[in-house]
């Protein structure tokens, strides 16, 4: 074969690949979000159900909350067809209200967005009302809320309107549009809804913060895994969910990022380089290999700190009534990090029973790290293996607590604060 045929070979190999790679983080931008589409009356609700495939191509979960007039424009069975879920429609639902259901709901979404948004429902919103589900839930909420308005030209002209949009806006309601154009009343003007590319647009550039942006960020996660023989090792509870969640938030903060990943049976977060290994030291060689990249490097891992002085060849055989084990330490794959490089920025993790501020602020200074997020584990206290977490976080001089909720909401806040403390170390 010619080298120019080999050559191009190689570089449509390697452009397939990369293709492979954009198009991966392009249809899975949304990935793990959890979005709630409110839908309320007008002939725009239609097309609700296109915003809805739309972010389910993307990644997202999404559920739907319906006013009682939406149901007159389009079926509650719609939208449940299409979405695998429940459509929720009333306030007062025996099953839902046995727990709470505009207080789940309202807790579960990442962001909420009402499309379309009547004349009359952005009214009620803006008066604080809490009559039907949708306006009970915005008032629950803490989370981020959007509204697409759609309604005809001169309602959204009217003065009442304008008013209790600039006062929604003012309370921190971003408002998407309207679009101008034909309306269904065959008049022209503002007041169309936004196409439902924009408004899936927009909620997915409210994920990518930029925080980190033009940063490699290196981090490891999930645990290690230690041969005694063949079928037998020493490993630990850790699942992994908090690394590859805060793999996947460096990712939508605008960072290159790289997952070196123990045994964990997770997805791969969109837009992140994985490598597996499986113990401590095929863990350690992977991070020191990239570690001189890394302007921030994230030790999430649970790193088995003992391993075996030898494997046996074959499978032990339970004969004796007692067996002992000759372990030696692990590297110490932080440490090693932390005392290469002054200019990498290093995050450990503390997974404590008891005395855990102190235990973490004594690891923080013998590792010298710049910061360390330490969390309880143990029975009833979260930790390995769920799905909810809090952290205390400290570092030199303070520290912050980060209180229960969602792993891949909690990882976004600790990298919102790792973001701020590396930009504060660098600029002075």
């Amino acid at each position: 074969m010619a080298v120019s045929t080999v050559t191009e070979l190689m570089t449509f190999r390697y452009n397939r690949g990369l293709v492979s790679k954009m198009l991966n983080f392009i249809m899975n931008k949304l990935q793990h979000r959890r979005v709630l589409l409110g839908v309320t009356g007008g002939i725009a609700a239609y097309k609700a159900v296109e915003i809805l495939r739309q972010c389910q191509r993307l990644g997202a979960q999404v559920r739907i909350v319906m006013t009682p007039a939406a149901t007159e424009f389009i079926t509650p069975l719609t939208f449940q067809a299409l979405s695998g879920s429940s459509v929720h429609t009333q306030l007062l639902d025996a099953e839902e209200e046995a727990g709470m259901g505009h207080i789940n709901l309202a807790r579960w979404a990442d962001v909420i967005l009402v499309a379309p948004a009547s004349a009359d429902f952005i009214a009620r919103l803006a008066c604080g009302m809490a009559n039907d589900l949708l306006t009970t839930l915005l008032l629950a909420t803490e989370k981020p809320v959007m509204l697409a308005p759609a309604m005809n030209r001169a309602m959204f002209d009217d003065l009442h309107t304008q008013q209790n949009i600039q006062k929604l806006k003012s309370q921190g309601v971003v408002i998407l549009g309207p679009g101008e154009g034909v309306q269904a009343c065959d008049e022209v003007g503002l007041g169309r809804m936004l196409e439902p590319e924009e408004l899936v647009q927009a909620v997915t550039e409210h994920f990518q913060t930029g925080e980190l942006a033009g940063l490699n960020v290196l981090l490891n996660a999930g645990p290690t895994r230690e041969a005694i023989d063949p079928v037998r090792y020493i490993s630990n509870h850790s699942s992994g969910k908090m690394g590859f969640a805060l793999a996947q938030a460096c990712a939508e903060a605008g960072a290159q990022v790289t997952l070196v990943a123990g045994p964990a049976q997770l997805q791969t977060p969109s837009g992140v380089e994985r490598i597996d290994v499986v113990s401590a030291s095929e863990m350690s060689e992977a991070v020191m290999e990239k570690a001189k990249e890394a302007d921030i490097f994230i030790a999430s891992a649970a790193v088995v700190d003992y391993t075996p002085v030898e494997v046996a060849e074959k499978k032990i055989k339970k004969n004796a009534s007692e067996m002992q084990l000759k372990l030696i330490k692990t590297n110490d794959i932080l440490t090693n990090v932390a005392t290469q490089d002054d200019t990498t920025f290093c995050v450990g993790f503390a997974a404590e029973t008891d005395n855990l501020e102190q235990n973490a602020r004594a690891k923080l200074e013998r590792k010298s790290l710049d910061m360390i997020a330490a969390n309880w584990v143990g029975q009833s206290r979260g930790g390995f293996n769920s799905d909810y977490n809090a952290l205390s976080v400290y570092w030199k001089d303070g520290g912050q607590e980060i209180d229960s909720m969602p792993k891949p909401e909690l990882a976004r806040k600790l990298i919102a604060l790792i973001a701020k403390r590396y930009h504060e170390k660098n600029t002075t």
